[in-house]
């Protein structure tokens, strides 16, 4: 299954309403609110890698607010 890190930037003061957002995404697993370079952090999974760069493309960087991202995909995962 793949699984990727995006690390978004919002407009300032808006990382509550993104964050709101992506919680009812489909694929969306896990996101955080952070201090540092980045506004947010999500983990996504999805079936294929295709839905997972749709998932990124066409419902996280497409969202209101949103100003960048930066996807980590997961090559290796610790068993």
């Amino acid at each position: 299954m793949p699984k990727a890190f995006v690390l978004i930037n919002t407009e300032i003061g808006s990382e509550a309403d993104v964050l709101k957002k992506l919680k009812t995404v489909e694929g969306i697993k896990e996101p955080y609110a952070v201090y540092g370079v980045y506004d947010i952090v999500a983990r996504v999974e999805a079936d294929t890698m295709d839905k997972l760069k749709e998932i990124v493309t066409w419902r996280v960087r497409r969202l209101d607010k949103v100003r960048s991202t930066l996807t980590m995909i997961v090559v290796e995962e610790q068993k």
